[in-house]
């Protein structure tokens, strides 16, 4: 009986192992659909790959504003019911940060470089990041949202950047 209980035990063991490797595992992937919100024509779409402590985040969008930036953000919550996606809450912010720069000791977890677009109002978009993983633990993304902001992020500004509504909305899966 004991070298049951002990081949049980060793592979419990391995299988919570495996769980583990793949929650924070290179090369998790997640993506999001960008739709219109607040009356504007912005839509996109982002993809996230896990690369060992860095998320590799990018995107194509159209509908933006011509030659400016945008905010960018991954928010807390993953519902864009609301037509100006104000059901998305506040910026994803696991460890009760202060808004800053993205990549910086004070910044939300959800804090990205804004977006810049080109004179048609297109952007083609990608960055390196930390502070978040691609995975549903308390630092992970998926199941949240990630929302596109009329104005750009001054990285300063508190509680959010002062980046004004909310232009599109996306369920990160």
């Amino acid at each position: 009986m004991k070298p049951i209980s002990l081949a049980i035990g060793v592979a419990a063991v391995m299988l919570l192992g495996a769980c583990q490797s793949m929650e924070h595992g290179t090369g998790q992937k997640a993506s999001s659909t960008l739709d219109p919100r607040s009356g504007s024509n912005t839509k996109g779409t982002v993809n996230f790959v896990w690369q060992g402590h860095d998320v590799l985040v990018t995107g194509n969008f159209s509908g933006l504003k011509p030659n400016a930036e945008q905010g960018f953000h991954v928010h807390e919550k993953g519902d864009c019911s609301a037509p100006d996606a104000t059901s998305a809450g506040g910026h994803f912010n696991p460890d009760t940060k202060y808004h800053g720069m993205p990549n910086s000791d004070a910044s939300h977890a959800g804090d990205m470089p804004n977006i810049k677009s080109d004179a048609n109002g297109n952007a083609v978009y990608s960055a390196k990041l930390s502070g978040f993983s691609v995975s549903t633990g308390s630092n992970g993304i998926l199941g949240r949202s990630v929302v596109i902001h009329r104005d750009p992020d001054d990285y300063k500004s508190q509680p959010a950047g002062n980046s004004g509504p909310r232009i599109a909305c996306g369920l990160i899966k």
